[in-house]
């Protein structure tokens, strides 16, 4: 039996191969695309915790942990520290497991509109889910806090509903948890995703390079700008120099000028705002 003839492909073969990768780039480059739009186009999780805040605390170095336990004794904080920044280790990472502050029921402030909160510890720092609930609830207390626009109050809650939570964790944990909603904290800053607000925990004990105050009075401004997002505040810049540089400026970022300052009201009752940012 004679064999069939055997059908040469040569070059035509590869020619009708050709057009086929071309349009599986085409393909390819379409959805890369794509992705890239959407990743750059959706709305940010946050606009307050993004690379260039971390790349100005590369730039101007961030203070150790002598430099926070130095920081002006004269001032007076309005609450009580969780402890002495100096006595507070900063591990790079934690276990990602959380406790719960406790809470009494107590409402600080006079305002209608109730805002329910968590305060959350990660486990194995250095630092008491009590204590640091007692030091926000009395930032959100004091007079010169949100609770001066006569409409809002505050409730610590341990169970239940809630608006907003405050967790504090090493900067590893705050990397995994803002990293997974698009966010580069890269162990420096802090981030607000949804309904949390994540404090890294070397924030808490060293403060900022730009904030010239008691590391109490830092911590004083992370709780102010992050609630003031959560009732409805966007950034603003500073008003004039010399001026108090308001709780919803960006500080972290520079004063461009103004004084730090870690309240939204002075203790007359003054909001102390500035231009809003576009």
């Amino acid at each position: 039996m004679g064999r069939s003839p055997v059908r040469r492909t040569g070059p035509r073969g590869s020619a009708r191969v050709v057009p086929v990768l071309l349009a599986l780039g085409v393909v390819l480059v379409t959805t890369g695309a794509a992705v890239a739009y959407w990743r750059d186009a959706r709305p940010p999780v946050t606009d307050d915790q993004v690379a260039d805040v971390a790349d100005a605390l590369d730039a101007a170095g961030t203070p150790t942990a002598s430099a926070g336990a130095s920081a002006s004794p004269s001032a007076k904080p309005s609450a009580s520290p969780s402890s002495s920044p100096s006595a507070i280790a900063v591990p790079a990472t934690g276990p990602g497991t959380f406790v719960t502050a406790r809470a009494d029921g107590t409402t600080v402030g006079t305002g209608g509109r109730v805002r329910r909160y968590k305060v959350l510890v990660e486990e194995g720092i250095d630092v008491r889910p009590s204590a640091a609930a007692a030091e926000i609830a009395g930032v959100l207390a004091d007079r010169r806090g949100w609770t001066r626009d006569w409409a809002t109050s505050f409730r610590l809650v341990g169970t239940g509903s809630y608006d907003f939570v405050v967790k504090i964790a090493t900067p590893g944990t705050v990397d995994r948890i803002c990293g997974a909603a698009g966010l580069r904290t890269r162990g420096e800053v802090n981030c607000s995703v949804g309904t949390d607000v994540v404090v890294n925990l070397k924030r808490w004990v060293l403060g900022s390079p730009e904030f010239d105050g008691p590391i109490h009075e830092y911590r004083a401004l992370i709780v102010n700008h992050e609630v003031g997002h959560r009732i409805g505040h966007g950034h603003e810049t500073c008003p004039g120099a010399g001026r108090p540089a308001p709780a919803m400026m960006q500080q972290i970022k520079g004063l461009k000028g103004c004084v730090a300052n870690a309240w939204p009201y002075d203790r007359d009752g003054a909001y102390l705002g500035g231009p809003p940012v576009p």
